[in-house]
């Protein structure tokens, strides 16, 4: 299962985020700096109103979403690549994970202390990517000073690597992050081998107060996020009020939504988060529906439906012959699997067909 690390300086609700995506009180969150050291980590199901549209097409009472891995990592201070607070070890929590959920505190309140002493949210983001940055430009020199031996006698790994390497060195240099860098597909599939921090796929939570939520959209703190995000960073920025989350932990579904109804809300934001998530760590989800249960399956996009069937069991993949497909919208129009086939929505496809985000399969195979 692929992880999304919860980053972020401390007290900007990293650990109550956590526990609110994971519906658990897991982590610690308090007002002071480190009180996450070692990683919390949860399995967190994908909000997905179209399974419960399935169920009602399937006539079944079993509705299995998919999931994902949220870890909470510990917060990160200025100096965090050269060992300051809990800098070495932070950074290799972040090296083990998919993508980062970068948390940023956009609501003041003089109760909670900030590491920095005062609420600025571009400047926090600098902050962390520059000590990611920084511990990347230190990775990328060793590694080049390690193979330089390798590269001279022309060893064509060696060689191979260090023309990635000389790619990223001077970007990382001028304070650019890793991702930046354009490289040929042959060329990505080497620099994954370089576990760099600033070359994973990042989304930012824009964490406001539960009295700002309704409002988000023309919080100064939040617009001035968006646009630095989108300018400087290609990424996507979306707004979350963890302690909303936290406090709907222990209500029912009905009594949560009900809570959000009076702040003028759907939901926190949390959702969306995941979601986004979802889909930043390049994953999409495809339906087996049917009587017994309506189930949602992860794959990754641009999967073959062989490779698709391997996710429910390997046999599926080894033996497959092909897929009854039918899309989700098609499907949900038609009212019934009986209706779609009438109308010729069903159809057999075979090992070539690419799945698309919410398809619904029957896989036939044989071994």
């Amino acid at each position: 299962m692929l992880k999304a690390g919860i980053v972020g300086l401390p007290n900007v609700g990293k650990s109550t985020l956590f526990n609110a995506v994971t519906r658990t009180r897991k982590a610690e969150a308090a007002n002071y700096p480190f009180c996450t050291i070692d990683p919390n980590v949860g399995v967190v199901t994908v909000p997905d109103e179209r399974m419960y549209v399935l169920q009602k097409i399937a006539k079944t009472s079993v509705v299995i979403p998919a999931a994902i891995e949220f870890v909470d990592i510990a917060g990160l201070v200025k100096g965090a690549s050269a060992g300051e607070g809990l800098g070495n070890k932070f950074l290799t929590h972040i090296r083990e994970v998919d993508a980062i959920v970068q948390v940023v505190r956009c609501f003041e309140d003089a109760d909670i202390h900030h590491v920095s002493g005062s609420v600025d949210p571009v400047r926090d983001i600098e902050v962390i990517n520059t000590e990611l940055v920084l511990a990347d430009l230190d990775s990328v020199k060793k590694r080049r000073e390690k193979i330089a031996r390798d590269v001279k006698r022309g060893d064509k790994t060696a060689v191979a690597e260090d023309a990635v390497l000389a790619k990223f060195e001077p970007v990382l240099d001028s304070g650019k992050l890793a991702l930046s860098v354009q490289l040929t597909p042959e060329e990505k599939v080497i620099s994954r081998t370089f576990w760099l921090l600033t070359d994973k796929p990042t989304i930012f939570a824009c964490n406001v107060k539960e009295s700002d939520l309704a409002t988000a959209e023309t919080n100064a703190y939040v617009q001035k996020v968006r646009d630095y995000t989108k300018t400087h960073l290609a990424c996507e920025a979306v707004v979350i009020s963890a302690q909303i989350e936290s406090d709907l932990i222990d209500l029912t579904p009905e009594e949560a939504k009900a809570f959000l109804k009076e702040l003028g809300v759907d939901e926190s934001g949390v959702g969306a988060l995941i979601r986004g998530t979802y889909h930043l760590l390049g994953l999409r989800t495809y339906f087996t529906a049917g009587e017994k249960e309506v189930r949602a399956w992860t794959i990754h996009a641009g999967d073959t439906a062989p490779k698709a069937a391997g996710v429910i069991h390997s046999d599926f993949e080894r033996g497959f012959i092909k897929a009854e497909t039918v899309a989700y919208d098609d499907l949900v129009k038609c009212g019934s699997v009986a209706a779609a086939r009438d109308k010729g929505l069903y159809r057999m496809e075979g090992k070539e067909y690419i799945v698309k985000d919410g398809d619904v399969l029957l896989f036939k195979f044989n071994v």
